[in-house]
């Protein structure tokens, strides 16, 4: 009875699969069963004969059951192409020309609904996908060219949904960024299901999907050179938990452009190689500074391995792999060494090194009749004081020149255009004044710019330290 219960549903499940073995199996059985008790039982010969028929019986049926098990293991089994899978890491190994894909063995269901990819490396072009697919997607296409399957492209920020042409869908994902992908099984109805991505813990979107029979299987893609990924099919993410973490990040809205650096508030986080001078990590806010707003500071909580940590302002297409200072349109406090450059690698001495703990801050002395292309007209602001958050140094409000610094300037240079005139560059430490630098303002205005380039560090930025 036992062997009829475990049997019967073996050869519901497997005749789907391998008919051909099933019917033979049945046939063999039932050829047994209805021969006649004497024509066997009959002499040695026949004697011999129903042993071999045991015998046979015997080797059919371990057959039968290793072609299950060959089966499910096909059914199981993870499918790549074009990649090297160690451990938990994925990376690209083609030749830039050909899609690199990888499906999961197992489908996203209720018991493990969501899973994880973390950008390790964006390669030549970051042309990573992260999403789901039918189990036999065909591997040389990017997940969400097809039809049945659905992505997120990090080099992009758009979503594909069974087309190779995608819809804007929300941010592009850099190194470090960590790109989510689940489904809500309480919204399984009449074979549909809600698909969401998140970033950083955050979600970005959602959309109604058609649920496969066999299910949505989590995949990876990736078109180009050096591309590298770690893979978490067993993450979790809680909802509760990503409310309060999107409270938190509201402050990512504030940065214009970010490059190997993640925002977590107003932590700013390397996550970049940091083996050579290429490796710069570059955080530019929005908006750039003006009367309005003209200071703000950088507290570095971890100095890393080198704190290769600057502070400054540079123009708004600065190069993303220079440090601020480094290029034309930037000037900048360098912590490591304690010297300012201005448009230049090679830096001159301005003031002492900063560690771990110290409060950096950059600002802008604009003279009286300043104003900044957008900038809408404001009232004369009154003199403020500025306390230090440490020592014993105060800042002075210099928002503007004082009036013997305005009577030496020309009196035709006060028709100038506002891009281009000079203005007082000034930078601090810990709340005292470390010096000054007189520098053009590029076209659009100076946009405050944190520099990094050695693994661990960190740094807490105040954009409006005046404001309240």
């Amino acid at each position: 009875m036992v062997g009829f219960v475990t049997l019967v549903p073996a050869l519901c499940r497997s005749f789907t699969r391998s008919p051909r073995v099933v019917l033979g199996f049945l046939l063999t059985v039932f050829v047994i069963i209805l021969t006649p008790r004497g024509e066997i039982l009959r002499g040695a010969p026949d004697r011999e004969r129903l042993s071999m028929d045991d015998i046979n019986l015997h080797y059919r049926f371990l057959n039968w059951r290793r072609r299950i098990r060959d089966v499910r293991a096909v059914h199981f089994q993870e499918r790549y192409k074009r990649m090297l899978k160690n451990g938990d890491t994925l990376s690209y190994q083609g030749n830039s020309d050909e899609v690199g894909c990888y499906v999961a063995p197992r489908p996203l269901s209720k018991g493990n609904c969501y899973f994880e990819v973390t950008i390790m490396d964006t390669g030549v072009r970051g042309t990573i996908a992260v999403g789901l697919v039918p189990q036999f997607y065909k591997l040389d296409h990017q997940p969400g060219w097809l039809p049945q399957s659905v992505a997120y492209h990090a080099d992009d920020g758009k979503l594909y949904d069974g087309n190779p042409v995608g819809q804007q869908f929300g941010p592009k994902c850099n190194r470090g960024d960590r790109i989510g992908c689940g489904i809500y099984c309480d919204t399984i109805e009449a074979g549909l299901t809600t698909v969401f991505f998140t970033k950083n813990g955050k979600e970005v979107g959602s959309l109604v999907f058609p649920a496969a029979a066999e299910g949505l299987f989590p995949a990876i893609g990736m078109h180009s050179l050096g591309e590298e990924v770690r893979l978490d099919l067993q993450a979790e993410w809680d909802m509760e938990e990503a409310d309060s973490i999107m409270m938190v990040d509201s402050h990512e809205d504030d940065w214009g452009r970010l490059y190997d650096i993640r925002v977590t508030g107003t932590l700013l986080e390397y996550v970049g190689k940091g083996k050579s001078i290429l490796d710069v990590g570059l955080a530019q806010a929005r908006q750039p500074l003006s009367t309005r707003c003209h200071y703000f500071e950088v507290e570095i909580v971890d100095a890393g391995e080198k704190c290769y940590i600057a502070l400054g302002l540079a123009r708004r297409d600065y190069p993303k792999n220079r440090h601020p200072g480094w290029s034309q349109g930037s000037v900048a406090y360098h912590a490591d060494d304690g010297k300012i450059f201005h448009g230049s690698g090679v830096g001159e001495p301005f003031g002492p090194r900063c560690i771990e703990g110290d409060i950096m801050g950059c600002g802008i002395m604009f003279p009286r009749d300043y104003i900044l292309d957008g900038e809408d007209d404001i009232d004369e602001w009154d003199p403020l004081e500025v306390l230090p958050r440490q020592g014993e140094g105060r800042i002075q409000n210099i928002l503007y020149l004082n009036d013997e610094e305005e009577e030496e300037e020309e009196g035709g240079e006060l028709d100038q255009e506002h891009d281009g005139r000079k203005v007082m560059v000034f930078f601090t430490r810990n709340g005292k004044l470390m010096g000054r630098r007189e520098v053009v303002v590029p076209p659009g205005g100076f946009y405050p710019t944190v520099g990094m380039l050695s693994s661990g560090e960190k740094v807490k930025v105040d954009l409006h330290p005046l404001s309240g």
